[in-house]
């Protein structure tokens, strides 16, 4: 399979399969005349690397959990430790997230939102930038 034929089937940008080929994620096979011919278990690769960038996933943490995939003795307690430390990353993103967000919905329901110039949200973001 060409890269463009691949591209199609994994629903990964060219650009994002050449980058993956560059570090090393997939090694397609180089026809006579230097074009990448990719196998199926190429595909099934970069088909597993789009959906675990999908979750957010780390090239490292794709990388790390490809190379469990690869290995049949693989312990799953190591697959977990990488899935839970992602999780406890998403979790913290999504505390922040929330922080931000009530900070932000205070803010708006503060301001008139009429023809005074006085407004809490840039008297906030001043004080926050002042310090």
């Amino acid at each position: 399979m060409n890269i463009s034929e691949v591209s199609k089937r994994t629903g990964l940008p060219a650009k994002t399969i050449r980058y993956y080929e560059e570090i090393g994620l997939v090694s397609p096979a180089r026809s006579g005349n230097g074009y990448r011919s990719f196998r199926d278990s190429d595909l099934h690769k970069l088909a597993f690397l789009g959906r675990a960038r999908a979750l957010g996933f780390s090239i490292e943490d794709c990388r790390n959990l490809m190379t469990l995939y690869e290995d049949r003795g693989r312990a799953s307690s190591d697959v977990k430790a990488i899935a839970s430390e992602h999780l406890v990353a998403i979790d913290a993103k999504l505390a922040e997230l929330r922080q931000m967000r009530n900070t932000l919905a205070d803010l708006v329901s503060s301001c008139a939102g009429d023809d005074r110039p006085d407004c809490p949200i840039l008297a906030d973001l001043a004080a926050k930038s002042d310090g």
